[in-house]
C-alpha cells in the first residue's frame, strides 16, 4: 500500500545506515530487493532494520553475480550502496555500469565522508562524522567531554535518512526528465544540515559555543531531565512563558524565586533547586501531575516501556512482528497507508523468486546456485 508502491529498488547489503534507508523505503511500499552476500552461514535472527524486503544472496565477485545485479538494474528504478568510495567500481557495479543498463536508474551512495575529499577513503564511524560536522562538540555536560548521542545523528539521521530523502527526490525528478543520476550522501554533511538552526543561532549571538550553556542543550533549568525519587527521570521543555508559569504551579514552586526565567546567571541555582524538588516524588507521581498539560512534560521511558505508554498505544506507534516489538512505519498517510508485510528474511531466502521475476529460467537458476554465484537460505 504505501506511497512508494510501484517503485523497485535494489539494495546492495551493508550495515547500519544502509539497511535503515532500505527499511524506510520498504516501509513506504517500495519493492526493495536486498542483495546479500552468498554465504554458507546466512544471516539469522530477526533484524528490524531489514524488515519488509526480499533477499537474494549473490557472490558479487563472480562474473555471474555481477551479471545478475546488472540484469536486476534493467527493471529497477533505483539502486543504493553504502561501501567505501570505489568499491562498487572495482566490482564492475558502479554508476557507469548500472546506469548504462538503465539510463533512468537512480544510483544512491552513502559514506561517512563523501565520495571525494582528503578523508574520503579513511575508515570512520558515526562518532567521527558528527565530530567533523560540529554536532558532537555541542552535546554533553558543562564540565565534561562531548557525549555521542548513540549513533542517531550521523548513521541514521545524517546518513540513512538523508539517503532515503535524496533518492526520493531523484526518483521524482526522473519521472519528469526520464534520466537517472547519482545521489552522493555524506554523513558529515547530513549531520551538518541537522545543525542548521544552531549555526543560525550562533551567528545571531544567542548560542554560546560551549556545552550545557544554552537554551536547548541542558543549560537551562526549564529544559532538562531530572531524577525522581525512584531513580527514574522526567523531561521538561517549559520554554514559553505561559508553559513556564504552569511548571511553577504544578511543581509547587515559589513564583518569586523562579521569576527570572531567562536570567542565565540564575540557571545553575534554579536547576539545583529543581533537582531537589523532583526527587521528592516518583516518576509516575510527577507524571500524574504534569502529563497532558502544557508544562511540556514527559516521563523518560526505557525501551521496554515505550510500547505500553497510553499515547503510543492509542497511536499504534509500535507494532509486534514475529515476536519483536518495533517502531511502526512513519510518517502516516491519509490515503496510502504503509503496511508491514514481513520481518527480516534469511540471506538468500528469496533468491529463486527474485531470479525468476527477472526472467531467469529454472535451468539458469539451478546453474547459478550450483556454481555458487547465488546462495539459498540454509545453504
Amino acid at each position: 500500500m504505501g506511497p512508494l508502491t510501484g517503485f523497485k529498488i535494489i539494495e546492495l547489503a551493508g550495515i547500519g545506515p544502509g539497511p535503515f534507508c532500505g527499511m524506510m523505503l520498504a516501509d513506504m511500499g517500495a519493492e526493495v530487493i536486498r542483495v546479500d552476500r552468498a554465504s554458507k552461514n546466512p544471516r539469522r535472527g530477526i533484524d528490524v532494520l531489514t524488515r519488509g524486503r526480499k533477499s537474494i544472496a549473490v557472490d558479487l565477485k563472480s562474473a555471474e553475480g555481477k551479471a545478475i545485479v546488472l540484469k536486476l538494474c534493467e527493471s529497477a528504478d533505483a539502486l543504493f550502496e553504502g561501501f567505501r568510495p570505489g568499491v562498487t567500481e572495482r566490482l564492475g557495479l558502479g554508476p557507469q555500469e548500472c546506469m548504462g543498463r538503465n539510463p533512468k536508474l537512480v544510483y544512491g551512495r552513502m559514506t561517512g565522508w563523501g565520495q571525494d575529499g582528503p578523508m574520503a577513503n579513511a575508515a570512520g564511524h558515526d562518532i567521527n562524522y558528527i565530530a567533523l560536522s560540529g554536532a558532537l562538540h555541542a552535546i554533553g555536560g558543562k564540565d565534561g567531554k562531548p557525549v555521542p548521542p548513540l549513533n542517531l545523528v550521523g548513521d541514521f539521521g545524517g546518513g540513512g535518512m538523508f539517503l532515503a530523502f535524496g533518492m526520493v527526490c531523484a526518483l521524482l525528478e526522473a519521472q519528469k526528465s526520464g534520466k537517472g543520476q547519482v545521489v552522493d550522501t555524506s554523513m558529515v554533511e547530513g549531520a551538518a544540515v541537522l545543525m542548521s538552526m544552531f549555526f543560525s543561532m550562533t551567528a545571531a549571538g544567542v548560542w554560546k559555543d560551549q556545552r550545557a550553556a544554552n537554551l536547548l542543550d541542558g543549560g537551562a533549568h526549564f529544559y532538562d531531565t531530572y531524577e525522581t525519587l525512584d531513580g527514574r527521570y522526567i523531561s521538561l521543555g517549559s520554554i514559553e512563558p505561559q508553559f513556564y508559569a504552569l511548571l511553577i504551579e504544578k511543581a509547587g514552586l515559589d513564583a518569586g524565586e523562579f521569576a527570572p526565567q531567562m536570567d542565565q546567571s540564575r540557571w545553575p541555582e534554579l536547576k539545583a533547586r529543581l533537582t531537589q524538588v523532583f526527587k521528592e516524588k516518583t516518576r509516575d507521581e510527577w507524571t500524574d501531575i504534569m502529563q497532558g498539560t502544557d508544562v511540556c512534560f514527559a516521563p523518560v521511558l526505557a525501551l521496554g516501556e515505550v510500547a505500553d505508554h497510553a499515547h503510543n498505544k492509542a497511536r499504534k506507534s509500535f507494532v509486534e512482528l514475529d515476536g519483536v516489538i518495533q517502531p511502526a512505519p512513519a510518517p502516516r498517510f491519509s490515503r496510502t497507508a504503509p503496511e508491514l508485510s514481513h520481518s527480516s528474511r534469511l540471506a538468500g531466502e528469496d533468491s529463486r523468486q527474485v531470479l525468476a521475476d527477472a526472467g531467469f529460467s529454472v535451468a539458469e537458476i539451478d546453474s547459478l546456485v550450483s556454481s555458487g554465484a547465488v546462495g539459498l537460505a540454509g545453504g
